[in-house]
């Protein structure tokens, strides 16, 4: 068991927020976005897209982290406001998400209940009271799988609506088919920044996956720093998350828990091995192999939704990786 100060540095692990070029890029687009909320004209927009695990939320979460929703003398100040688009949604729900996240839940549901146009109003009403600068709205691609196209059109004229009558910067957050919300010709040319976050691949880029590597090793709770950026850990590492963050995190939190239980001074590559027989006890472990041994895929093709095809589970065809290759031969590539 751990103990109540391992609880709490593990979790602050948990919790950290690793930076490379180009999530500074992206906090720097919100942050001029919130800033030009200031400025008079039309309020430019943006779509950050990627695929599941890839770092999205992480750099919403660390962003309006910055700007938290408070009192100040008695004012609600909401200054940035993270909702999402619901499953299988109306024009009705989209607004009254968009309302009870700002923590108008009461104003909310009456205004659900009656089911008109005043819901608008409202929520416009109340992100002025609020000072709201700037609105990330998340999982956009459930606009897009809803695939009703008169509905679907109402809600981004809707949106439109509230980026002109508000006068306030949107964010659109979604996986890759989200991108399809460019086509409208309403949100075409208000799209003025759109970003992509891929996977890491090491056939293009191992400098950046060893440096994520090393700043993760900088923050794990321990008076010595693990050496992750060695080659056999490096390509063990990738060979377990084939380039999505979210694996490689977590895998990393349960190796500094594993770390943490042994009472150690560091995390060590027996911990990374004990971490991997815990999630993968019948798969052969890279952290036991020799680094010439070691294989892994990198992503080749991103997930992709076909609105046109006739049923749910046709229509979406998950991310699609390279065949299993040494090391050295995805290095080569």
């Amino acid at each position: 068991m751990l103990t109540e100060p391992q609880v709490k540095k593990l979790n602050e692990f948990i919790n950290i927020f690793i930076e490379y070029p180009l999530l500074t890029t992206i906090l720097n687009d919100f942050e001029r976005l919130r800033i030009n909320h200031a400025f008079s004209g039309e309020q430019q927009c943006m779509l950050l897209t990627g695929d599941t695990g890839s770092g999205k939320s992480s750099v919403i979460n660390h962003y309006k982290s910055k700007y938290p929703a408070i009192h100040i003398d008695g004012i609600f100040r909401h200054p940035v406001l993270v909702s999402r688009i619901p499953s299988r949604p109306t024009l009705e729900s989209t607004i009254a998400q968009l309302l009870s996240d700002l923590g108008q839940v009461g104003t909310a549901n009456r205004k659900l209940r009656h089911n008109d146009f005043n819901l608008t109003d409202s929520l416009i009403s109340n992100l002025k009271s609020c000072g709201t600068e700037l609105i990330i709205i998340n999982e956009f691609q459930e606009l897009v799988e809803s695939n009703q196209g008169k509905k679907r059109n109402e809600i981004a004229n809707r949106l439109k609506y509230l980026n002109e009558e508000a006068g306030i910067p949107i964010v659109l957050v979604g996986m890759p088919w989200a991108e399809q919300i460019a086509e409208e010709p309403q949100w075409s040319s208000r799209l003025m920044v759109r970003r992509f976050i891929p996977y890491f691949k090491i056939s293009e880029d191992l400098k950046l996956f060893v440096r994520v590597l090393m700043g993760l090793a900088a923050r794990m709770p321990f008076c010595e720093k693990p050496r992750l950026q060695e080659q056999d850990i490096v390509y063990a590492l990738f060979a377990i998350s084939k380039g999505c963050f979210r694996t490689l995190k977590q895998f990393l939190n349960e190796a500094v828990k594993q770390t943490l239980l042994s009472g150690a001074k560091s995390l060590t590559k027996q911990h990374l091995s004990i971490a991997f027989e815990v999630f993968y006890p019948n798969i052969q472990n890279p952290f036991k192999l020799p680094v010439g041994e070691i294989t892994a895929c990198e992503v080749e093709k991103y997930s992709v939704y076909h609105t046109d095809s006739s049923s749910d589970n046709d229509a979406h065809n998950p991310t699609r990786f390279t065949e299993k290759l040494p090391i050295s031969l995805l290095l080569k590539k």
